[in-house]
């Protein structure tokens, strides 16, 4: 890639993710979060598991008892950290804040599993061999996909489950959809402030597409997606209500608009109560 091409792909993907922050986990050389969320994992049972899927090592949580379970919902993460400055992404995609994993943790069910994105929560001598491509225009690339076909895969196993349900947050919903349209396990499929319209969500703000990523809304129209439920935030600037709503016209599913919510705030407080809205509990049998 030339550097003009490169900078207008830098300019766009710092532009479209300045404000975005996901959640917290700590492999060994990561520094602990000040929020205490290495606390809350073992409170509540959580145990740390990373997998190696294609060529990513993915960092991971799960919660499981001894008894199989038929099925488990796995909670895919943001696209993580801001980028420092509009003209490159951080040396670090780890996120900030802990969105995905803290709506994991506040999930009752007893089988929970919660992924990081590629790139996330390495050791500084692990992130060096990581190409950033893979945390910004290749961030939704079939490779990606693929990586997490294994880690459902290999969950399954973990927890003799037959059925999965995925839970996206931000660009984890993007993953989350891609992955439900190529398996036939998948039962249900929550997003929560998805640019589910990567096409369209990159023109809304004037950016340059993302190279090499698949788009959830370009999927043929034959494609069967599960029963899906999509939360965006009234207020949310990143990824407005109309890319959503696009997505649900060309693919289906259910939107739920959250009054006063943005792009992080007030998903995962608020994530326990929001899985008992009335849309969704035909999902969540």
């Amino acid at each position: 890639m030339g550097f003009a091409p490169l900078k207008a792909a830098l300019v766009s993907a710092a532009f479209l993710f300045g404000v975005a922050g996901c959640a917290v986990l700590s492999l060994p050389d990561t520094p602990i979060n000040s929020q205490g969320i290495l606390e809350k994992t073992n409170e509540r049972g959580f145990v740390r598991h990373s997998i190696q899927a294609g060529a990513f090592q993915l960092a991971g949580y799960v919660r499981r008892s001894d008894a199989p379970a038929d099925r488990f919902t796995l909670y895919i993460e943001g696209d993580g950290a801001p980028w420092p400055t509009p003209f490159a992404p951080p040396n670090d995609p780890t996120p900030l804040r802990p969105t995905a994993l803290a709506m994991a943790l506040a999930d009752p069910s007893v089988a929970v599993a919660y992924m990081a994105r590629p790139c996330q929560y390495l050791t500084a001598d692990a992130l060096r061999q990581c190409d950033s491509a893979w945390w910004t225009e290749r961030r939704f690339a079939p490779e990606v996909v693929a990586a997490y076909d294994e880690v459902v895969d290999r969950l399954k196993k973990l927890f003799s489950a037959r059925r999965v349900r995925l839970v996206g947050y931000s660009g984890g919903g993007v993953i989350a959809v891609l992955l439900a349209a190529q398996r036939t396990d998948v039962e249900s499929v929550l997003t929560v402030a998805a640019p589910l319209s990567v096409g369209e969500w990159v023109a809304w703000h004037g950016a340059s597409s993302l190279t090499g990523s698949l788009d959830p809304a370009s999927l043929g129209a034959d494609t069967h997606l599960p029963p899906s439920v999509h939360f965006v935030g009234s207020n949310d600037k990143t990824v407005p209500v109309p890319i959503v709503e696009s997505f649900i016209r060309h693919m289906g599913g259910e939107m739920v608009i959250v009054p006063g919510f943005d792009h992080e705030c007030c998903w995962a407080h608020d994530w326990a109560k929001l899985l008992e809205h009335p849309k969704i509990r035909g999902v969540l049998k």
